[in-house]
């Protein structure tokens, strides 16, 4: 099972479609985990591979795993600025709203590394922007120790 998981990511991470296809037919667990807790979902969305996450996704990959640190699929196309593969994961359940290890969400990540297509999708789509970190700190309030003023006009509207 682990020389699967380490397959399946692999092919993942690369979109390598065809491996996708041939282990889903094998019905390998599509929701392996490696040593730090990624799924292969998580790794095609970080990765921009939209074809294979949206195969994962149709084949029963969770929506929502999250890695060793909490993190999910949806917050890492939000730091990377994958508003494409976010549109995806948004249209297919995920949770706008889950949290990692530290409180952080996928709409934190968008205004942190200025990713403000990104954080525009999510509150338009629903997500919660009074949520706060372990930290007690908001969406706004890590906009602002960014100095990102384009997000926080965002999130005044």
């Amino acid at each position: 099972m682990i020389q699967d998981a380490h397959i399946i990511i692999h092919a993942a991470r690369v979109g390598n479609m065809e491996v996708l296809e041939e282990l889903i037919r094998q019905k390998v667990d599509l929701n392996s985990r490696d040593d730090k807790g990624y799924t292969p979902l998580i790794i095609a969305c970080y990765n921009n591979q939209y074809e294979a996450a949206k195969l994962l996704l149709n084949s029963g990959a969770h929506i929502n795993a999250q890695d060793n640190g909490g993190n999910s699929a949806l917050m890492g196309v939000a730091f990377k600025g994958y508003k494409n593969i976010a549109e995806l994961l948004i249209n297919n359940g995920a949770n706008l709203d889950l949290q990692h290890v530290s409180g952080g969400t996928a709409l934190m990540f968008a205004a942190m590394f200025g990713r403000n297509e990104m954080l525009q999708l999510l509150l338009e789509r629903g997500a919660n922007k009074t949520i706060l970190d372990a930290r007690g700190l908001s969406v706004a309030d890590l906009a602002a120790q960014q100095g990102n003023e384009t997000a926080l006009a965002i999130l005044q509207n």
